[in-house]
């Protein structure tokens, strides 16, 4: 376990964090951290944030850097790479099922220059990103909002909003979905449900505990089994070693589900 200093912890079941990470406050205890179930924080993590949370099966890898005195909250299903940068001195809220590429970093401030003689440039401002957003490497992203399903190509330079499911590309980033298309197309929700199935099958063979089921009403909050819907992307949450299991199979690439 690494070394985490907080008034307040709560950490969740079946979460790894590496004996170099450090996790706590800016120069002391943090007020409160939140740590998911299976969560994964690897070698030599540094979160230094007086507010942190970040939800069940994320994983932030070796050597990144979370900071800051605001809040930074970040969702359920998210991979951080490796040497990545997110500073909360302004605020950050990241949502669910979002991907961060290695060597990224996050902004929410700019100061340094001199003010007494007249640098202008002193601010900070709340980081957004909504869900499925995905930077997918080296980006660096400005104090901005990110809207759900937009994507950064590689080496991206991020200044300005990204609109809903948009992909951008370049420095400064602009827009290029009309060239390739967007992040997410439609996919028929039977054919979400028959595949999801056979990631079932193949995950589990012995299976008793998960369901999978196309609507929220057929959903049985009263019984033992984890069920996933189509339509909410969510799951039953019980804990147990079939669902955990799955979910592990499904992260991150094939499926991403959260709990109701």
């Amino acid at each position: 376990m690494g070394n985490i200093k907080a008034t307040n912890l709560k950490l969740g079941k079946g979460s790894f964090i590496h004996p170099t990470a450090v996790i706590g406050g800016l120069g002391g205890e943090a007020q409160s951290i939140e740590i998911g179930n299976h969560v994964y924080i690897g070698e030599r993590v540094q979160i230094l944030c007086n507010e942190f949370k970040i939800g069940d099966y994320s994983k932030i890898h070796h050597d990144t850097n979370i900071h800051g005195g605001k809040p930074c909250h970040i969702g359920h299903n998210a991979w951080i790479g490796q040497f990545s940068i997110i500073d909360s001195i302004g605020g950050v809220t990241i949502g669910d099922n979002c991907g961060i590429g290695a060597h990224s970093q996050l902004w929410s401030h700019i100061k340094y220059g001199d003010t007494l003689e007249g640098c202008r440039f002193l601010n900070s401002k709340q980081l957004v990103v909504g869900k499925d957003v995905w930077f997918v490497g080296h980006c660096i992203v400005s104090p901005i909002t990110a809207n759900d399903r937009s994507m950064a190509m590689v080496g991206s330079v991020v200044t300005k909003d990204m609109e809903y499911n948009h992909i951008y590309a370049g420095t400064p980033a602009q827009s290029v979905t009309d060239k390739v298309g967007y992040q997410f197309m439609e996919v028929p929700p039977i054919e979400k449900f028959n595949k999801l199935n056979s990631y079932l099958s193949s995950a589990l063979q012995k299976n008793k505990n998960v369901k999978i089921v196309m609507t929220d009403e057929e959903v049985n909050f009263n019984d033992d089994l984890s069920y996933f819907s189509i339509q909410s992307r969510q799951y039953k949450k019980t804990g147990s070693d079939d669902e955990i299991a799955f979910m592990k199979f499904l992260l991150p690439e094939k499926a991403k589900f959260t709990p109701f």
